[in-house]
């Protein structure tokens, strides 16, 4: 639309022109344009890809660890609510004593055994 930068509010030019603007700010000279090429030193460079690969173990590790803990607070959970629901049906649960005395309150355990016998083949010559 052809307008003056200078005169739109919301460019960095019009921020920079009022005095709005952090001129001191060093994300500023990120913002340059870098037309040089880069000079790298390979030993610098070797540590960060050491350093990456560290990051992500401890990165791996810390959030198996936050599932455990999660998973541990879930158990104690559990563990309050059976004991919650055994308190308030105890009457429900017979003492052995009594089970020894008749032996129709407790439940019959059927078990169910298969065998499967091998045919021993004989072995050709």
């Amino acid at each position: 639309m052809k307008r003056n930068p200078r005169k739109v509010r919301w460019t960095k030019a019009f921020r920079r022109l009022h005095g709005k603007d952090m001129t001191q700010d060093s994300t500023f000279e990120f913002e340059r344009k870098r037309n040089r090429p880069e000079r790298y030193d390979r030993n610098i460079t070797e540590n960060t890809l050491k350093a990456i690969k560290k990051i992500s173990k401890i990165r791996h590790d810390r959030a198996e660890k936050h599932i455990t803990e999660r998973f541990k607070g879930k158990k104690v959970k559990e563990l309050h609510e059976a004991r919650k629901e055994l308190e308030q049906s105890i009457n429900l649960v017979k003492p052995p004593s009594l089970l020894k005395e008749d032996p129709s309150l407790t439940l019959p355990i059927k078990v169910k055994i298969t065998q499967k016998l091998a045919q021993a083949q004989p072995m050709e010559e």
